[in-house]
């Protein structure tokens, strides 16, 4: 069978392998396509009783970040399903409602804490870099 043109860009290699948070669905980056202009990460987050850290330590990009968490509860797409916890700088922000969180080059970000997970929250970042 002839191979078609764009076929390579379109990717269904999904991890469905567990870990202690949920699963690393996906990376696309460098490593996939040669000289991609960013990187994108997806995963879903598994419920949990237990406060658990994705990221600990604050830090900053020389690129922007996009931050996404979306619950899923399909009666409610605002719903969260749990309660994060995200930092810009100094400021810390409580978050329970499906949400894209824009973070500017060089701005200072994290910790992201998960607090409650009640149902599945998927959970991805994109950057304007060819990895993170």
């Amino acid at each position: 069978m002839e191979r078609k043109k764009y076929e390579k860009f379109i990717m269904n290699d999904f991890n469905t392998e567990r870990d202690h948070i949920g699963t690393m669905l996906f990376k696309l980056n460098e490593e996939k396509i040669k000289d991609i202009p960013f990187f994108t990460e997806s995963a879903w987050v598994w419920p949990k009783k237990e406060k658990f850290v994705m990221e600990d330590k604050p830090h900053s990009h020389e690129y922007e970040e996009v931050v996404t968490l979306f619950g899923s509860n399909p009666d409610d797409p605002k719903d969260l399903c749990g309660e994060v916890e995200f930092w810009f700088g100094d400021e810390k922000y409580t978050i329970t409602n499906s949400s894209i969180i824009y973070v500017p080059k060089g701005v200072v970000h994290c910790p992201l804490i998960f607090h409650r997970v009640d149902r599945p929250i998927f959970h991805y970042i994109v950057g304007h870099s060819s990895k993170y």
